[in-house]
């Protein structure tokens, strides 16, 4: 692969949490991966938490708003889709990523959509965890990072010095 191209993106369905969002936009300029945030989103863009989240990164994040996600997946639901879920049926780092993957995140409360998930069951991933039944689930910007770091190792982190 060319050490200088990837074109790995992180999707946000309706997300809740200002600072998640803040820290993954962080992220994103960091390994200069895409954004996208699928409305209805908990919160302003305007937010304080979420520019202080985000710090002063936020004029080199490559940010795209979507409306919901069925505008989403008609403008790239031809890209291949990791949909990540407690539910996922493989580990994140059972996947090949394609340079163009999208890494698709749910709200911090509820997750990815039902419907969304069994739709694309075979593109589901997950994190392992503790069987403690009292843990839901990682920090959405905890768990962004750990698969879209996974995805640049394995492209020998392209555009990463």
């Amino acid at each position: 692969m060319d050490k200088q191209s990837h074109n790995l993106s992180i999707v946000l369905v309706e997300p809740e949490i200002p600072p998640n969002t803040g820290n993954i936009a962080r992220t994103c300029a960091a390994t200069g991966s895409k954004l996208h945030l699928v409305k209805p989103l908990g919160f302003s863009i305007d937010n304080a938490h979420l520019k202080r989240a985000g710090l002063d990164y936020w004029p080199y994040v490559d940010l795209e708003i979507h409306e919901n996600l069925e505008a989403f997946l008609i403008k790239y639901g031809k890209h291949p889709l990791y949909l990540a879920t407690t539910k996922g049926i493989r580990c994140y780092t059972e996947v090949l990523y394609e340079p163009n993957a999208m890494l698709v995140f749910g709200k911090e409360t509820k997750g990815l959509p039902q419907e969304f998930i069994q739709t694309n069951l075979e593109r589901t991933i997950r994190i392992p965890m503790s069987h403690n039944t009292e843990l839901r689930s990682l920090n959405l910007s905890n768990a962004a990072a750990i698969v879209i770091f996974e995805a640049l190792r394995q492209m020998n982190f392209p555009r990463l010095v």
